[in-house]
């Protein structure tokens, strides 16, 4: 069974090469031949699955060895696959809800001329994030995370048409840069360490290796999750990635990529658990980012970018949870699946809404549409019902248990975490009723609006540029992009539930991850109590301020903090000020030392040695007369001298 392990990646990697290589002679059957292939490694992942079920706890690692990649020495790396109850879960995550995504795009990329290419880059991307979480190395892992960066780059850009798609795919790949240093920073930290970056010698060592060298290591591991994961400081990237085909949004926010950084810490819990203050860190990054990205969705009228907003909160609650170690967590990845089935339904609903609206993005521009799309309406709100928390949907077993993870961290740090956790709840209540209240209901605000931001490439230009009014027809979807979109409405239902009866999600993956009590001063009943609470507050304020008042179709001035959250909480303003100007003051600085100091040692040196020269060439003229004088002028200094010694 091992042997299949390699086929989970080989599928979507066949996939992108014949669809890349295959020429125009595919246009017609490249998208079917993508799909097909994901759902291919699907079903592997659902054997593989099985066989793993049929094992008792201790027995569930399935290790497949290729070849020897890199041997130099002392230095070895092997291509060896890695598949436990962690890998499997990602398994199943990235190619169910990839492979579903494939299937929407059929639809929702039919008129584009480069839908082949756009098929292989998805099949890149699921090979990619395949590879990264089966890997049995961190050197490995590495060449699956640069993958993923390659593959988010080319889908982002994949309009490179557009300046804005090409902006923000170099955008997306230049800051995520900055973490893949941390990784690769700390995969040499762990080579001198541990003599090894396999998982079994670094992780199974932790005990032997002093604390420090275990917090620098956590910290570039928590720099390289940043990055991927769209956490503070390096969360920039995300909301201008929406400039990519929504399906990208969706695989990128639900499936893949955000998603690696929260596993990168769970695979190395051993190292945080043994580094308090790196795990700190994370706690904090976790309830910086949940509160920023709730925030900035709060601001947002174009739907996909508060959506984006949402998945900088969500994956937050993730990081969080990853930073209490044993006690969270199961719960960062019981959430992370969670949240895979309803912000992809959630992406794939707001996609259904744009190929309805002419490609409109603003939700000022939108209203009344469930009359229009109930299908959309129906699959969209049980995934917003679910994010939000409501009892019995899959975000309120997720969510919570987090919650209650974060104040059974215990102390004024348990009391700081919780609030941050049940503060994010309620925002979430807020902003996500407000996308649901502006989209779906209300006056039909679109009526007699010229047609704006076209996302298609093969669209004709916005009706305003032509100085046209024209008015859209909203209209449901096809189904092959509505049944995706059921199939992930009925995860973000049930998926939760399924999880928690039983234990049944902790029990398969406390093998691998373990898991802790912790001691919380609330009880279960207390904490969920008031999370209710949050989210009837979030959900009333929503309500009163989009549900019983007219949507303006310019959105007001606002309050400070609105206008702060509608530039992204001055994220790229910041970014500009330290690291841009901060960079050009740097780099004229070094220019100057560089002429003064460097040019000035090494020109002065030249000159001196110049000016040295000139006066001793001098003494070799070539003229005889010259010569002749010196050596008269020689001879007479020596008779003059002896002359002076004799007479002393």
């Amino acid at each position: 069974m091992e042997n299949l392990i390699a086929l989970l990646i080989a599928a979507p990697l066949l996939g992108a090469a014949v669809l890349l290589a295959g020429g125009r002679r595919l246009d017609r059957v490249g998208h079917w031949i993508g799909t097909l292939l994901s759902a291919a490694s699907f079903v592997f992942g659902l054997i593989l699955f099985a066989d793993l079920l049929g094992k008792n706890a201790e027995h569930r690692t399935l290790t497949q060895h290729l070849w020897t990649w890199i041997p130099v020495g002392g230095f070895q790396a092997d291509v060896t696959f890695r598949l436990d109850q962690l890998s499997m879960t990602f398994v199943l995550l990235i190619t169910g809800v990839g492979s579903l995504i494939h299937l929407y795009s059929v639809g929702y990329m039919e008129h584009d001329e480069r839908r082949r290419r756009f098929f292989g880059y998805l099949n890149l991307f699921l090979a990619a994030m395949l590879l990264l979480v089966l890997a049995d190395n961190y050197l490995l892992l590495y060449v699956g995370w640069e993958g993923v960066g390659l593959a988010s780059y080319l889908l982002i850009g994949f309009w490179q048409h557009k300046p804005s798609a090409a902006t923000a795919a170099k955008k997306a790949f230049l800051v995520n840069r900055v973490g893949d240093m941390g990784l690769s920073i700390a995969i040499m930290l762990m080579f001198t360490t541990f003599g090894s970056f396999a998982f079994g010698p670094v992780l199974g060592h932790t005990g032997d290796t002093s604390e420090g060298k275990l917090t620098a290591i956590g910290l570039m591991l928590l720099l390289a999750a940043c990055g991927k994961s769209a956490q503070v400081p390096l969360q920039s990237w995300l909301g201008d990635a929406m400039e990519g085909p929504t399906p990208v949004s969706a695989l990128i926010h639900a499936a893949t990529m955000v998603t690696a950084g929260v596993y990168l810490i769970v695979r190395s819990g051993a190292i945080f658990n043994a580094a308090p203050d790196a795990q700190l860190a994370v706690t904090v990054v976790g309830a910086v980012t949940l509160l920023f990205g709730a925030i900035v969705g709060c601001a947002k009228d174009d739907i996909k970018k508060a959506l984006a907003g949402s998945t900088m909160s969500q994956i937050g609650y993730m990081v969080l949870a990853a930073g209490l170690g044993p006690i969270g967590y199961v719960f960062a990845i019981m959430h992370l699946v969670t949240h895979g089935f309803f912000k992809a339904g959630l992406f794939l609903g707001a996609g259904s809404v744009m190929h309805g609206m002419n490609d409109e993005v603003d939700m000022r521009r939108y209203g009344g549409l469930r009359k229009y799309m109930p299908v959309t309406f129906i699959t969209f709100g049980l995934g917003y019902l679910a994010i939000i928390g409501f009892p019995g949907l899959s975000g309120f077993f997720s969510k919570d248990k987090i919650i209650e993870a974060a104040f059974a961290k215990g102390g004024t740090e348990g009391w700081i975490l919780g609030g941050a956790a049940l503060l994010g709840a309620a925002i979430t209540a807020f902003y996500m009723t407000r996308v649901m209240l502006m989209t779906f209901f209300g006056e039909e605000r679109w009526r007699n609006q010229p047609t704006r931001s076209p996302e298609a490439p093969s669209a004709e230009p916005a009706a305003e540029t032509r100085g046209e009014h024209t008015e859209p027809h909203p209209h449901e979807s096809p189904k092959v992009m509505t049944i995706p979109m059921i199939v992930l409405a009925v995860g973000s239902v049930f998926g939760g539930a399924f999880f928690s009866i039983g234990d049944r999600f902790l029990n398969w993956l406390e093998p691998v991850t373990g898991h802790s009590e912790g001691d919380s001063p609330l009880s279960a009943a207390t904490v969920t109590g008031a999370t209710m609470v949050c989210l009837v507050i979030g959900v009333a304020i929503a309500w009163a301020q989009y549900g019983r008042k007219p949507v303006p179709a310019v959105a007001p001035r606002g309050s400070l903090l609105t206008r702060a959250a509608r530039r992204d909480l001055l994220q790229d303003d910041f970014n500009h000020v330290v690291l841009v100007r901060g960079g050009e003051h740097l780099t004229r600085s070094l220019v100057y030392v560089d002429h003064t100091l460097v040019d000035g040692v090494v020109n002065g040196t030249a000159a001196g040695f110049g000016g040295m020269s000139g006066r001793l060439r001098r003494l070799q003229n070539g003229f005889v007369r010259s010569y002749a004088v010196s050596m008269f002028g020689g001879a007479a200094l020596l008779v003059a001298a002896t002359l002076l010694m004799r007479a002393v």
